[in-house]
């Protein structure tokens, strides 16, 4: 598995060229960042130098499609889709990723008929350069009500649609903090197919009952009370061998420079990857 980073929890990073550099600097081997703008801040050739000198895949790209919204919203962001999917390629990214609110305000059965035909287009875009689309579920039990009607949430739910979304690209997101809040074992991890994952996300939370656990108050791996080696091992077991990237979403923005905290990461990553014996 390859050990990364997002930009969540590091506190005020300066642009992706930063996140790249302190990700090789403390010995990641990728970063989930806006391909795109990497591309236009420095050129094509420019940035897949950056990269390669510092040995630094890109992990993911979030998807530039705002499916969730109203028919002009999605258009305009399809629209998009194929120069953003086209400087991923070019920097070697085979993954960008969305995330599944489980609660909308909309009617759930129009929602999901709509939101079926929109990530398929996604999807068939992406796959024409070679990218798969990973999907995340998301657990905490505060979000399931936040809008009117309940949507989907559980790694079933998510399966049953990419099969009904029914491109061969599509995945899951499989996100540490969400298989906690869903009350999930290392044994449903192992029902899975290594195939069936798109990417993942590693977090912890906190020591609180789980319908408590907010989604915006995370920790770094192995400040909580999430069984990350047993997720790691899982993980590992059933033959998952790609990005694992940190994702800690917080309240406020954290103390201590950008810096202070990738090395924080790093600790964490050695940690949780030494505890689970990889």
């Amino acid at each position: 598995m390859l050990q990364g980073l997002t930009s969540a929890g590091l506190g005020q990073l300066e642009s992706g060229v930063q996140l790249i550099e302190l990700a090789s600097k403390y010995e990641f081997q990728c970063v989930d960042i806006d391909a795109r703008d990497l591309v236009e801040r420095l050129g094509r050739e420019a940035a897949i130098e950056l990269l390669q000198t510092k040995k630094i895949e890109i992990g993911a790209i979030g998807l530039p499609v705002e499916w969730r919204g109203t028919d002009e919203q999605f258009l305009s962001g399809l629209e998009q889709l194929p120069s953003a999917a086209a400087a991923a390629s070019a920097l070697g990214c085979t993954r960008c990723c969305t995330y599944i609110l489980p609660s909308t305000d909309a009617p759930s059965a129009h929602f999901m008929a709509l939101a079926t035909t929109r990530l398929r287009a996604c999807a068939s875009i992406l796959g024409a350069y070679g990218i798969r689309l990973g999907l995340e579920f998301v657990g905490p039990h505060h979000l399931r009500t936040q809008w009117k009607n309940p949507f989907i949430w559980t790694v079933q739910e998510t399966l049953d649609w990419i099969d009904a979304i029914g491109e061969p690209n599509v995945g899951l997101l499989y996100d540490a903090y969400h298989w906690y809040t869903n009350e999930m074992t290392v044994a449903d991890i192992k029902q899975l197919q290594a195939q069936q994952i798109v990417h993942v996300h590693i977090n912890d939370a906190q020591d609180i009952p789980i319908q408590n656990v907010l989604d915006n108050d995370r920790l770094y791996p192995g400040e909580g009370v999430i069984d990350l080696p047993g997720f790691l091992q899982a993980l590992n077991e059933i033959g998952y061998a790609g990005p694992v990237t940190q994702e800690i979403l917080m309240p406020s923005t954290p103390t201590g420079t950008p810096e202070e905290l990738v090395a924080k990461s790093r600790q964490a990553f050695n940690n949780v990857f030494g505890a689970a014996g990889l």
